[in-house]
């Protein structure tokens, strides 16, 4: 009888010279079977082997350089998996190093064998592996482990899927995903809580499904979760951006009913909300409790309210609210302090203003620029200097705060009194900028001081800087005015280069004046590049480009002007419809010429008489005089011709033409308006007497 055998047992520890022998021993191994591309024995071996593989391959597979490694690195840990033992931590470590590497297939495929293996502990690091996926951004590698994880009918704690939905939507990935994993929730018995619903308001709220939404706030009660603050926060700021505030301010009080208490968040959102919407009521009584509930310290909700209440003109209120601040210690923000300044300037208070400032005890240089504005914009100049001075006792005031008077002063024409406070500018260490410069070449423009103004312009040129769009009208319009066509060309071709667009106006006068000159395609190149930069020309300023060209004898190019005039959308006045007009019968274009007389007549323009006897002579000349007889009919039949002279030229124009009816028709119209026809037209009549 053969000897019983004692069983083989391996000790839970190993001497540290055996463990280095092993893992030496099993990744030589491992390497040696991939090298040499034999498929690895499968055979079950030495759990420290196994472990001992996985560690080797979680050396090989660095996020920093995670392509070169991972097929030989996924071999290995295959052999390794199909050992005895193999723990759930490992298959974690695994798993995850794969998710971060974007190696999707792979690391559901590893998954699968996880979930299979059933290792002790696999819910803890399903859920462990979501969340440290969805916290590093890879909510695909996330989702890829919920859905193996329902694959394989595995139950995750409510908290897991919480954060999966949560970094959903917070990532606005697909609706649809939230939407999966929300009902497969449901098909694993997981109960939702009122987190997850909350998730499945936002994202619907989010794709613009506010009804959905208030739909499933309607039902949490039959779900059995009870809605929190932040379900009304979701439900309510979505009802305010989407205009329907009275839904949301009944929604509020809905949140009063069921005893729900707000949290921080609710206020400094919904709080804003309405008072953008214009609704102070709701928005005072939700501040109020947000008071009584001792969570008053968020500066944000003040500011909000304190602008609002200024914009309503209600600063009573907006005073009371900034004193209840004081009590509690906080500081009222610029903005604040701005606004109430602004208001009271806007009801021409000014002392109240100006009282305020002082007994706030405010340094913010914004307020007190805004009562200088003011002061300013009021022509207040004697009140704006004092309140300079004492801006500069106190150290509120910067750069902003002198321009302010300077540019007031020099739209009042007051140029030596701005003069003298940029004096008092550069002494105090403030370089003149480019609004500076604006404003003094606005003051020398006023005066006409031409020369002064161009100085003013080239030093700013020197300096790179960019004028305002009323700076460059002022300069341009006064250089017409003065006749230095070509230095206002000059400031033109600056300042779009600058790109600043110029006021039509200013433009269609400059055009006018190069037309003038005679030099219309310098005109023609300046539209092209105003056109680059927004400035559009009116109407005008291409009628002088057109009578410009009909001057050089250039017909194309008349054509091409009014084809931009059309694209442009301009409006064609009366003067300009007589110039095309004009230019077109001069250059024959019948065709063009017989539409746009039409058009005119349309638009209840009548031609001059030049126009006109132009229009009649192109028309007779060519036998096209029938094409325009309806046109004629309601001139005459709102104002009659100017003369028998046009008269006669459209019965005899017809008559050659072979419409001899409505010849007879023009001819009763001329005898009727009490005129006399010259013998030619007599003759016909005679004639037409002789045939009946």
């Amino acid at each position: 009888m053969a000897p019983k055998l004692r069983p083989l047992s391996i000790p839970k520890r190993f001497p540290i010279w055996v463990s280095l022998n092993l893992r030496f021993s099993s990744s030589s191994c491992a390497a040696r079977a991939q090298n040499s591309n034999i498929d690895v024995d499968p055979t079950p071996s030495s759990p420290i082997k196994s472990v001992s593989a996985v560690r080797s391959f979680k050396n090989k597979l660095s996020l920093e350089n995670p392509v070169g490694h991972t097929d030989s690195s996924i071999k290995i840990f295959r052999w390794a998996s199909l050992q005895r033992n193999l723990t759930a931590d490992t298959y974690c470590q695994v798993v995850l190093k794969l998710g971060f590497c974007g190696d999707t297939r792979e690391m559901e495929e590893l998954l699968r064998e996880m979930v299979r293996s059933d290792c002790v502990g696999l819910g803890e690091k399903l859920e462990f592996l979501m969340g440290s996926l969805c916290g590093s951004g890879r909510l695909s590698e996330a989702l890829g482990v919920f859905n193996v994880a329902v694959s394989g009918v595995r139950s995750l704690s409510i908290s897991a899927c919480n954060a999966l939905l949560g970094a959903l939507v917070r990532e606005k990935r697909d609706f649809d995903s939230v939407l999966l994993v929300y009902k497969e929730i449901v098909k694993m018995g997981i109960v939702p809580n009122v987190e997850t619903l909350n998730c499945l308001i936002e994202g619907l709220c989010e794709m613009g499904h506010i009804d959905y939404a208030l739909n499933q706030f309607r039902r949490m009660d039959k779900k059995g979760c009870v809605p929190n603050s932040r379900t009304f926060e979701l439900i309510m700021r979505s009802l305010c951006s989407s205009d329907r505030v009275d839904e949301a301010l009944k929604v509020l009080d809905e949140m009063s009913e069921i005893g729900c208490c707000p949290d921080r968040s609710f206020y400094g959102s919904i709080i804003p909300f309405l008072c953008r919407a214009n609704r102070l009521d709701g928005a005072i009584k939700l501040f109020r409790v947000m008071i009584a509930s001792d969570r008053s310290q968020d500066l944000s909700v003040h500011d909000n309210l304190i602008l609002c209440l200024c914009e309503n003109l209600r600063l009573d209120d907006a005073i009371n609210l900034i004193e209840e601040m004081g009590e509690a210690r906080l500081v009222p923000t610029g903005r604040m302090c701005v606004a109430v300044v602004k208001t009271y300037c806007k009801l021409c208070d000014f002392d109240k203003a100006k009282n305020f400032l002082d007994e706030t005890g405010v340094f913010e240089v914004e307020a007190y620029n805004a009562l200088l504005e003011s002061y300013c914009g009021t022509g207040r100049f004697f009140e704006a200097i004092k309140l300079l001075k004492e801006m500069a006792e106190r150290g509120a005031i910067d750069r902003f705060s002198l321009n302010i008077l300077v540019r007031r002063l020099c739209e009042e024409g007051e140029i030596r009194t701005a003069q003298e406070v940029v004096c008092r500018m550069i002494v105090s260490s403030y370089a003149p900028d480019a609004a500076t410069y604006s404003s003094l070449i606005i003051g020398h423009s006023k005066n006409g001081s031409s020369n002064d103004a161009l100085k003013l312009f080239q030093r700013a040129c020197g300096e790179n800087c960019v004028l305002d769009s009323e700076s460059y009208h002022e300069l341009i319009e006064m250089l017409c005015s003065t006749k230095k066509i070509l230095e206002a060309v000059e400031v033109f071709r600056y300042m779009s280069n600058k790109g600043c667009s110029l006021h039509g106006s200013s433009f269609s006068l400059l055009i006018r004046e190069i037309c003038q000159m005679g030099r219309v395609d310098e005109a023609i190149r300046l539209r092209a590049l105003a056109f680059s930069i927004g400035t559009l020309c009116d109407t005008a300023a291409y009628a002088d480009m057109i009578s410009g060209l009909c001057g050089l004898n250039k017909a194309r190019d008349v054509a091409v002007i009014f084809s931009q005039m059309l694209v442009e959308g301009c409006t064609l006045d009366v003067e300009t419809y007589c110039v095309l007009v004009r230019a077109l019968c001069v250059y024959n274009r019948v065709r063009e010429s017989v539409i746009l007389f039409d058009r005119m007549i349309g638009d209840g323009f009548i031609p001059d008489s030049d126009t006109l006897e132009v229009l009649l002579s192109c028309m007779v000349g060519c036998s096209r005089l029938h094409t325009i007889m309806h046109s004629l009919e309601k001139i005459i039949d709102q104002e009659g011709l100017p003369n028998s002279m046009m008269y006669n030229m459209i019965i005899n124009g017809l008559w050659k033409e072979g419409h001899k009816q409505e010849a007879s028709k023009f001819l009763d119209r001329m005898l009727g308006k009490g005129l006399v026809p010259d013998v030619a037209t007599l003759g016909l009549l005679v004639g037409t007497v002789e045939v009946l």
